[in-house]
C-alpha cells in the first residue's frame, strides 16, 4: 500500500519537481517536504489539512486521496457519516467481494 510520504514524492516525480521547486508553492520549505516525503516528522505523523489541500492543488490530485493517505477523513465524509451513521456501519461490516458488488451496483 502506497503510504502519503510516497504519493507525494511520486505526484512531484512526475511534474518533475525537485523538493526545493514544490516548496515554495505549498509555503514551506524544502527540508519539511524531505521530511513528509520521508516520513520523518518529529511533531506528528501528517502534515496539517491545510498544507495538504494546498499539496493537492499545486500536485493537481484529488484532495480526499491525500487526506484518506494522511489518515484524515474528509469533511464531505464526516458529514455524511453523522448523516448516515446506520449506512456506513453496514458497508463497514461488509467483506470485500461483497462491497466490490455494492460499489459495481452503484455504479451503474
Amino acid at each position: 500500500m502506497t503510504t502519503f510520504g510516497q504519493r507525494i514524492r511520486e505526484l512531484r516525480q512526475a511534474k518533475q519537481w525537485t523538493l526545493r521547486e514544490l516548496a515554495p508553492k505549498v509555503g514551506v520549505g524544502f527540508t519539511y517536504l524531505s521530511k513528509v516525503e520521508n516520513e520523518k516528522l518529529d511533531f506528528g505523523d501528517y502534515p496539517s489539512e491545510a498544507l495538504i489541500h494546498r499539496l493537492a492543488d499545486a500536485l493537481d490530485v484529488d484532495e480526499d486521496e491525500l487526506l484518506i493517505l494522511a489518515n484524515k477523513i474528509p469533511e464531505s465524509i464526516r458529514r455524511r457519516l453523522r448523516e448516515r451513521p446506520d449506512a456506513f456501519r453496514l458497508l463497514a461490516r461488509l467483506d470485500d467481494r461483497a462491497l466490490d458488488r455494492v460499489i459495481e451496483k452503484v455504479k451503474e
